[in-house]
Parts: C-alpha cells; structure tokens; sequence
C-alpha cells in the first residue's frame, strides 16, 4: 500500500492513461480525486473504484479555467485536509504542420496542455508548501525530446511541460515538494485508437506502422504509464527531483536498424 493515507488529485482522469492511473493510485490506498470534463465518464472511474473497495469522487473542473480550478481545489481541501499528490494528465494531441494550424486550434492546445498544467499547479501548491511535502506529476512527452511529422503544436506544450517542470523543482524543493515529468511513447489509448480510425484509411497498417517507431515492437498500454505515475507519487522516488521519466518503448534512445 505504497500510498496508503495519500489524497492524489488526477485532471484528465475519466479514460485512458488518466483512468488507469486511478485505479492504480486506489489499489495502493490513495483516496483519489478524479477530475474530468466528461462528468459521465469522470463518475464511472470515480465508481469503479468504489466498487473495489477504494477511496474516491469525482470533481468536474474545466483546467484552463481559473475560477473553476480554485474551487476544485478548495472543495478538496475542505472534504480531505490537504492534497498529497498532483497529477497533471489532462492533455490533448494537435495534429499538423506549423502552416496548416489555424490559430484557434494552436491556441485550445496551449490553454489545455500548459496552461492545464499552471492552474492546477498555481492553487494545490500553497496547500502543499503548508505542510511542506507533496508530489507533483507533469504529464510531458518523449516529443519533448525528438522531432515527429506533423505534430508542431503538440512538441510545443510538451517541451514547455517539460521545461516548466525543471523550473517548478528548484522553486519549491526547499518546501519538501518533489516535480517530475513523466515523458511516454505512443500509448495505445481510447483516444489514440479513434485516431487511427478517423485519420487513416487502413487503421491496421497506421498501426503496424506506428509498433515500428518502438524498440519494444508494440505500443505501450495506459497501465505502463500509470505504474510509472505510481512509482514518482511514492515515496519509493523520493530521490528523483525535476527529472523526465520516460516511458517510450525506446523510441528517444534507440534505432532500428
């Protein structure tokens, strides 16, 4: 029970990577706040992991939201005392050249995958420093390190997140609080399989093609990323301040032949 007593906070956490990380962070005696727009699919993880015998309840919040952020955060303050753990998962994925993005679109990316990642950070934190420990979890990418086709908005905020978070650590280090970056590979989640669906006219050969960027062959599952996301939320990573951990199957450090 390596979160035994803990109260992690996870944004983006109705599906996916995000749900696989509440399920996991229960099933080690966190109690769980989960945070998503789909308030639907934001209860059914929320219930999920009631039925196994967890901790949990679901808050909506809109991210990019101040007012609604604050009050997130305070209502989980007022039901728990505090928040041990923040996870900042909520993200989207832009796809395209620099010169075919419309402005709006560049703009709704940068809002929900940065500045998703400042609110919640802005407002948990002075709870965090109060009590002089606590963890946060930065939802970054291995596109934060490589160059890929077509994704230059995308690259954009996770090198940003990344960046962010090595800034975060020596900001707060001296309140006990630990900031890292969790950097994944192609992860084969709900919204990557509808991807391959509406963009592709052969979705199976768009996914063979996709196992062949990674060392490993396959894509990761949203289970791999979770038990990373597990691993820095305990105290097990204790010694791990402002570092990227990646979670890519091989594709930044191998090639190949």
């Amino acid at each position: 029970m390596r979160l035994q007593g803990k109260v992690a906070l996870i944004t983006g956490s109705g599906s996916g990577i995000g749900k696989s990380s509440a399920l996991r962070f229960a099933e080690e005696g966190a109690l769980v706040v989960i945070n998503d727009l789909d308030a639907a699919k934001g209860e059914e993880t929320s219930a999920e992991i009631r039925a196994a015998g967890g901790e949990s309840f679901f808050v909506r919040a809109d991210v990019t939201k101040p007012e609604e952020v604050k009050a997130m955060t305070d209502e989980i303050v007022s039901r728990t005392g505090k928040i041990d753990v923040l996870f900042n998962n909520a993200g989207i994925s832009g796809v395209g050249a620099l010169h075919e993005l419309e402005e709006d679109v560049w703009d709704r990316i940068m809002a929900i995958n940065i500045k998703g990642v400042f609110l919640p950070s802005k407002y948990v934190l002075p709870h965090m420093m109060e009590r002089r420990s606590g963890s946060i979890i930065n939802m970054s990418s291995c596109i934060a390190e490589i160059g890929l086709a077509r994704r230059a908005s995308y690259a954009a905020t996770k090198g940003a997140v990344l960046a962010l978070t090595k800034s975060m650590q020596v900001d707060y280090a001296s309140y006990g609080i630990r900031v890292n970056a969790l950097l994944p590979g192609t992860i084969l989640t709900p919204f990557v399989e509808d991807y391959l669906k509406k963009s592709y006219d052969d979705p199976e050969e768009a996914y063979r093609s996709l196992k062949t960027r990674q060392l490993s062959g396959d894509l990761g599952r949203p289970e791999d990323v979770a038990q990373a996301a597990l691993f820095l939320a305990s105290e097990e990573s204790k010694f791990m301040m402002g570092s990227p951990l990646y979670i890519d199957g091989g594709v930044v450090f191998g090639k190949n032949a």
